[in-house]
């Protein structure tokens, strides 16, 4: 789909304004997970972009010099294509890398607020993340850039790539969760024929963990459930989400709560939880409070 430059422009402003808004608000805890971090290194880098983009289309001979290199609107719409294509690849090693910290985190009862050495690793590993991503859009993938053969001056609009790794994301981690929801739904009716201590026991521990899956789907769809059904409007049309626009600060806080819901839920870490003992990882947007009957933590 061909965009304007003026609209490129438009959303790339709007992008880095809600950027770095939501790393204001976050600013206590924002370098102590991956996303975190990721988070701050995507509104650089869109920031970067967006000031580049600016100053080739605003300035008034139609090209800046840069380093001896002459660069035109053609350079913009091939930066801002390069750009998209960076940013579609790094959506599934993001979440891969999330879900582990939130699984570390979680599972090891990992102390962000302690955690200086994980701060100084996420920041090596996101910007060897940056890195590689490039290398691989560069080097080993099928992406081509297409441009208008037309003189550099004349070129008012750019021909821009659409995503759709958003939507496998989104599928996939809320199939796992209604999966891990379902299974805990059902899980007492495998302890029927158990002998009656066991089923006691049994019940018990199901009753525990269809709580924690319960409570942590209710926090989840109670601060995201707009969020979603945007998402499902967003994706109606068949032209999708320009690819430079779709991996975004808001994106990334939405993963972050849907990821720790995702982890609390498979991990079911219910008697720290219920202790208090469990580490969360932080999250801006839902507020992860659960309530036990002590008489099925006592069972268990």
């Amino acid at each position: 789909m061909n965009v304007s430059i003026p609209s490129i422009l438009l959303g790339l402003g709007g992008k880095c304004l809600l950027n770095w808004t939501l790393v204001f608000l976050q600013r206590k805890h924002i370098c102590k997970t991956f996303l975190g971090v990721f988070g701050v290194s995507l509104a650089i880098v869109d920031t970067t972009l967006t000031v580049c983009v600016t100053t080739v289309h605003t300035h008034t001979d139609g090209y800046v010099l840069l380093l001896g290199s002459k660069l035109t609107r053609y350079h913009v719409c091939l930066l801002v294509q390069i750009v998209g294509q960076v940013y579609s690849a790094l959506q599934w090693p993001v979440v891969v890398l999330a879900g582990l910290d939130h699984f570390c985190t979680v599972t090891l009862r990992l102390q962000p607020t302690t955690a200086m050495a994980r701060w100084f690793v996420w920041v090596l590993v996101t910007a060897f993340l940056w890195h590689l991503t490039a290398l691989y859009v560069f080097l080993l993938s099928d992406f081509t850039p297409v441009m208008e053969d037309v003189p550099h001056h004349q070129i008012q609009q750019c021909l821009v790539f659409h995503t759709s790794q958003i939507l496998q994301v989104a599928m996939l981690l809320l199939l796992t969760l209604g999966c891990v929801a379902l299974h805990a739904g059902c899980s007492a009716r495998l302890f029927k024929n158990s002998p009656m201590n066991d089923q006691i026991t049994d019940r018990s521990r199901a009753h525990t963990r269809r709580s924690v899956v319960h409570q942590a789907v209710h926090v989840f769809l109670n601060t995201w459930a707009t969020f979603l059904v945007f998402l499902a409007v967003l994706f109606l049309p068949p032209m999708g989400v320009p690819a430079y626009l779709g991996l975004n600060a808001a994106w990334l806080c939405f993963l972050n709560s849907l990821l720790i819901a995702v982890v609390l839920c498979v991990v079911c870490p219910a008697s720290q939880l219920a202790q208090g003992l469990a580490a969360v990882p932080p999250d801006s947007f839902c507020e992860w409070r659960f309530k036990f009957s002590l008489a099925a933590e006592d069972k268990t």
